[in-house]
């Protein structure tokens, strides 16, 4: 009998939100979101100057439409997807494009106000329990 070959490409980041997310066809079922996660380093090395990365993350349908109300810039989730390659031609270039495709997400804290004590939590809105893409 043959060994089938399996594969995984399964992605889990934590991070916050590096700007408001943007939307396009939000109006319809094909809506798309692009947003840009800051994921910290567990580790920092002495001389390194950047402590976290960058993550470019696309969502489609409810869980874009979601992300349009909710995904304001500092918002920190948790998401789960797979990562996407591809490529495309600009000023007669080809340019590479790497992506996490969002499966799932969920908050998980938002950026605290000035006003609010350490380690408190964002307030989650009324009535969104009708609106999670995630349940």
């Amino acid at each position: 009998m043959a060994r089938r070959k399996t594969t995984m490409n399964k992605v889990i980041l934590m991070g916050r939100l590096t700007r408001d997310v943007e939307i396009r066809n939000a109006e319809s079922d094909n809506a798309v979101a692009r947003l840009n996660l800051a994921v910290d380093r567990r580790y920092k090395k002495d001389g390194e100057g950047q402590n976290a990365d960058f993550i470019n993350c696309v969502a489609f349908g409810k869980q874009a439409s979601f992300l349009e109300k909710f995904g304001k810039k500092g918002v920190k989730f948790i998401v789960t997807g797979r990562i996407q390659t591809g490529s495309y031609e600009k000023d007669g270039a080809k340019v590479y494009t790497t992506d996490v495709v969002i499966e799932e997400l969920e908050f998980c804290e938002s950026k605290r106000n000035d006003d609010s004590a350490p380690g408190e939590f964002m307030n989650i809105p009324d009535g969104i329990d009708d609106e999670v893409p995630f349940k």
